[in-house]
């Protein structure tokens, strides 16, 4: 029999500290720095964003959204055999231990399964769908609970109005079985390590203390110009790998960037813009998080339903891109 793997529960979390763009540019005019919420809105598409608070970390907005999607999938934490989850804030410095291993331990999963973290940025939740995807197809895992978690609030420079107006916190999550029937029908993944420098973290840590910059750069015309090449390009790769028309899509649920990138996106491949699910407006830009929680979002207000054809894509600093194609 021919394995497949599946999305069986999706689950999210958002931190209850709800930041609109007025308090925001509240907070900036004491540093002396302008903004409004037509500014924001106007470049963005974003009108709040949510904030863990200080002593909250990426582990503990996964493990929440971890629990609501293994609850939706019927399954107990320890039936799971493999957790993969993509993170750019990781909870400990240096990436160890892996932020995917706390998840494991506060879910209290003691079986032994293996957990580790992936690190693609904003695509990150697209290459972990797609690693899960690979192990069950082989045989070598049959329930994988892949999450995309961030505290981006931690590596804003609030003195830099054009990016830390787009980022926010929180988490999704899906849990992915084998299957006998097709599920995950197309996966594509890209890097080009030649742009890394349009969209990074520049600081590294040199004999226990911070060299460089801990704050988020972005070069956002040069992140706008590739991305809605590579966004167009990924999915349709997507769909000729699964043989599957644009117009069979049901719903497109890209990376939650920038609204005119993805309406750029949504056009490019001919697909009217209600068939697109928008979560930016509240969540502002989630990283890894942004794709898994507008899915869990459109999955329980009851937009996704089962059987349709969903088309997951997401760009990410690297730089890297992908897309994923999915039977619900």
């Amino acid at each position: 029999m021919t394995l497949y793997s599946k999305i069986v529960g999706t689950g999210s979390y958002l931190p209850p500290k709800r930041v609109t763009n007025d308090d925001l540019a509240k907070q900036l005019a004491e540093k002396g720095i302008e903004t409004s919420d037509e500014w924001i809105v106007s470049r963005s598409g974003i009108s709040a964003r949510h904030y863990a608070e200080d002593d909250v970390l990426s582990s503990d907005l996964a493990v929440i959204a971890a629990q609501r999607a293994l609850d939706m999938a019927g399954l107990q934490p320890g039936d799971l055999d493999l957790i993969i989850l993509a993170t750019s804030t990781p909870d400990h410095l240096g990436g160890f231990p892996s932020t995917a291993c706390v998840v494991q331990r506060k879910l209290g999963i003691t079986n032994g399964a293996p957990a580790m973290d992936v690190q693609a940025v904003c695509s990150g939740f697209v290459y972990a769908m797609t690693v899960a995807d690979s192990f069950i197809k082989s045989g070598a895992h049959k329930k994988v609970l892949v999450i995309g978690t961030e505290v981006f609030s931690r590596i804003l420079n609030f003195e830099d109005r054009t990016t830390c107006v787009l980022f926010g916190d929180g988490a999704g999550a899906v849990v992915m079985t084998a299957s006998g029937e097709p599920g995950i029908l197309a996966a594509k993944l890209h890097a080009d390590g030649s742009h890394g420098d349009i969209l990074c973290v520049p600081g590294s840590v040199s004999n226990g203390a911070l060299a460089g910059s801990a704050f988020l750069h972005m070069d956002g015309p040069a992140v706008f110009k590739l991305a809605v090449s590579v966004l167009d390009k990924v999915a349709r790769e997507a769909l000729q790998s699964a043989g599957v028309d644009a117009s069979e899509v049901d719903w497109l649920i890209p990376h939650q960037a920038n609204l005119r990138i993805m309406q750029g996106t949504a056009k490019k491949l001919g697909l009217p813009l209600e068939k697109m699910v928008i979560t930016l407006g509240e969540h502002g830009n989630t990283s890894a998080a942004s794709i898994p929680l507008a899915l869990d979002h459109a999955v329980r207000d009851g937009r996704v339903k089962a059987g349709q054809t969903v088309l997951m894509e997401g760009v990410g600093g690297g730089f890297t891109w992908g897309a994923v194609l999915a039977r619900m």
